[in-house]
């Protein structure tokens, strides 16, 4: 079993469509579900069912999927390290998985004029986790929403914005100009796995437990409101299909994007990025 592999696998069983993770992974799909199916038989157990409706996890792939995104995580994160150790000029920016922001495109064509030998990688993360990786020594530096437990973590503000519900088009709800929460209070809303970060949960679900899908990336909250008219939150101004709706919550607090790094970590390159980011996010 390799690292490669188990990417594979992971590709296949968080898209559960061989087509799919193909496409991910920039690879054909024979070789894929070759790999995935040497993976099987080295395993000795049925990690995929595979149908003409699709592809569904196997309660030993959901053991198996579980236990590689931790030890993949754990491979990137030693990567890292092993380059910081070595004294590359590198800066690894988490990115919470929210979209595209004009702050994060200014930052980036400020950084590049203000350090222009610096190679700057960047880690998308899903919704699942707003520090981007930070915890998991995956990253230097997040550009991510609060709030999130900032236990050993530096957080700096760089920006507040308001936050809607976002609602099917046709939805009854979404003629309105403005809504309050207790007009959602008998609806179904999108919500984040067990064991996310209870701040960040809560505040998504606004303050209270919701009952709904779960989800881990943006796509999937769209796709819940779009096939079920699931409910949820979303900040004003980013870009939705024309067959949903955004309608401000008036009672809810702003959103707050912050930049996140390990509490007394000296490297300048965060100092000079945070810097940075606090006007770039601000114009």
């Amino acid at each position: 079993m390799d690292l490669r592999t188990l990417r594979y696998f992971v590709a296949v069983a968080e898209e559960l469509h061989f087509g799919r993770a193909a496409a991910r992974l920039h690879m054909s799909q024979p070789p894929l579900s070759r790999a995935v199916k040497h993976l099987e038989t080295g395993l000795g157990a049925t990690l995929l069912h595979r149908s003409s409706a699709g592809v569904t996890l196997t309660p030993a792939g959901a053991v198996l999927l579980d236990e590689a995104r931790t030890l993949l995580d754990r491979a990137d994160g030693l990567r890292v390290r092993v380059a910081a150790a070595a004294g590359a000029a590198t800066i690894t920016v988490g990115i919470l998985g929210d979209g595209t922001d004009r702050g994060a495109t200014r930052l980036a064509a400020a950084y590049r004029r203000q350090h222009p030998g610096v190679e700057v990688r960047v880690r998308e993360t899903d919704l699942t986790d707003p520090t981007c990786g930070l915890r998991a020594g995956l990253v230097d530096v997040a550009l991510t929403r609060a709030p999130f437990d900032t236990a050993g973590l530096t957080v700096r503000e760089l920006r507040a914005d308001p936050v809607g519900t976002v609602l099917r088009a046709d939805d009854p709800l979404a003629r309105h100009d403005h809504l309050k929460l207790a007009d959602l209070a008998d609806r179904r809303w999108f919500r984040f796995p067990d064991g996310t970060d209870p701040l960040w949960q809560a505040y998504w679900h606004g303050g209270e437990p919701r009952e709904g899908p779960v989800v881990r990336g943006v796509q999937e909250c769209v796709q819940a409101v779009l096939w079920n008219s699931t409910v949820g939150m979303t900040p004003l101004g980013h870009d939705h299909p024309a067959e949903l709706a955004v309608v401000e919550l008036i009672d809810m607090a702003p959103s707050r994007v912050v930049a996140a790094w390990n509490e007394g970590d000296p490297n300048s390159l965060i100092r000079s990025f945070v810097h940075l980011a606090t006007t770039a996010y601000r114009v």
